[in-house]
This record gives C-alpha cells, sequence and structure tokens, in this order.
C-alpha cells in the first residue's frame, strides 16, 4: 500500500509515518524542509520526500503525487506562534483536505482512497448531535473568536461530512479526533468511542501522539477497523 502523509514533520506526523514504515508500507511525505527530516526517512527505500508546501502544489503536481496512493493521512496543524495562530495560511487544514480531495477525485481511481484527518475532540459531530453543557458552549463560541486555529479543524472535519459525506464513489474518510495530546515512546493500550466521554474543556483526558500515529496507520491498514470507523469521527484516549 502507498500512504501520502501531510504534516508529516509534526510531532503527531512523525509517529504515523513511524507505524506505517515499521508495517513495510510505501509512504510519501510533503515536507517544507527536508533537511530536517530524521536520518533513519532519508536512508529508507520505502519513504518518498517531497520538498514543498502543500498549499503551494500546482493541482497537476497535486493530482500526479496522490495518483498512486491508496490512502491520504493529514496531521497538519499550525504552529503554536502567534504568527502560525493568527497568520496566514489561516484554513491550512480545511484547504489542504478540498484540495487533495479534488486532486483523487480528478485521479477517478478504481477503488476509494481513504482520506484519515486527524482533527480535535474540541469539534463535535454534528452527524451525531453531541450534547455538550452551556459552559463549553461558550469556550468554544469564545475559541471561534479568538482561535483561527480551531475554525480551521472544525471547517476541515465539515469539509469531509458535508461535501464528500457517506456515500462518494472514490473517496472514503475518518476523522480521529485525539484528546489532551501528550509525548510518549511507546505505543500503549488505548480506547476508541464514537463521541467524547468526558469534557474536551473541563475534565480533558489525555492521550499519546504515538497511540494516534498507531490508531491512524490501523485504520488505513485494517479493512475491519476501517469498515467500523469509515464516515465517523472516533476519539482516542491512551488507558
Amino acid at each position: 500500500m502507498t500512504v501520502l502523509v501531510v504534516g508529516a514533520s509534526g510531532a503527531t506526523g512523525s509517529k504515523l509515518v513511524e507505524q506505517l514504515l515499521v508495517q513495510n508500507h510505501n509512504v510519501k511525505v510533503i515536507v517544507r524542509s527536508p533537511e530536517k527530516a530524521p536520518d533513519a526517512w532519508k536512508t529508507n527505500d520505502n519513504l518518498q520526500i517531497i520538498a514543498a508546501s502543500v498549499l503551494e502544489l500546482t493541482d497537476t503536481e497535486m493530482r500526479n503525487i496522490v495518483h498512486d496512493c491508496q490512502a491520504v493521512a493529514s496531521c497538519l496543524g499550525h504552529n503554536l506562534t502567534f504568527k502560525g495562530v493568527y497568520g496566514h495560511p489561516r484554513r491550512l487544514v480545511t484547504d489542504a483536505t478540498r484540495r487533495l480531495c479534488q486532486a483523487i477525485v480528478s485521479n477517478n481511481p478504481q477503488q476509494p482512497v481513504k482520506y484519515v484527518l486527524m482533527n480535535t475532540t474540541g469539534n463535535r459531530n454534528r452527524d451525531l448531535n453531541e450534547p455538550i453543557s452551556f459552559a463549553q458552549k461558550c469556550v468554544i463560541g469564545l475559541l471561534r473568536l479568538l482561535l483561527p486555529p480551531h475554525v480551521d479543524n472544525e471547517k476541515a472535519a465539515d469539509y469531509l461530512r458535508t461535501q464528500i459525506g457517506q456515500d462518494h464513489q472514490t473517496i472514503e474518510w475518518v476523522a480521529v479526533r485525539p484528546d489532551g495530546l501528550i509525548n510518549e515512546d511507546t505505543v500503549t493500550d488505548y480506547e476508541i468511542h464514537a463521541s467524547p466521554t468526558r469534557s474536551a474543556i473541563f475534565n480533558a483526558g489525555k492521550v499519546s501522539r504515538i497511540n494516534v500515529g498507531h490508531f491512524m496507520a490501523s485504520l488505513i491498514t485494517n479493512e475491519n477497523l476501517w469498515s467500523k470507523w469509515k464516515g465517523q469521527m472516533p476519539v482516542i484516549y491512551s488507558k
């Protein structure tokens, strides 16, 4: 299987790449600074490093990159700096999702391509009408006003829910919602739920980035797991 990973240089994206390489899959990554990639990546015959900014690729370039991929995974996010939070592009995740999906569609693949989006528990799955408290609604409302990356995460998932939907001919999708990301060195037990089991604002859980990478890789490579969660927004917590 060939998988494209965008946001591969990030703390979680790099863990996803490692998990896919351990399973001997072919992986393409789009990174702006390939010289900063781990040495192990540069010498791995199963990994292709594409030096580019994902939103600066032309439609033709993007179409050529995804043409032989059976799955695309996005771990894109905004840098936690003033420029990263309030500068451009403010719709990095959404625009990348839209353009990658359009590239997939334009290739007219014979089998549906899997699209896995890393999202956040701060974003509700509106397909399930997930209930939240009035206090959390107020906080989320403030986040929408004050933090453009939160709106970007919401709109990226909404694009998959409303524009791709559940019965698309060429794209199937899952939006993974981790809670309280932490760093760990090894994969540990984790649990998956259709909706949050705790408040993302007032009682957040934790999950290691390597566990998120493991779950995303498992979704891509395990057909039974994919069938269980496709078209949904599962929440992941470390046990």
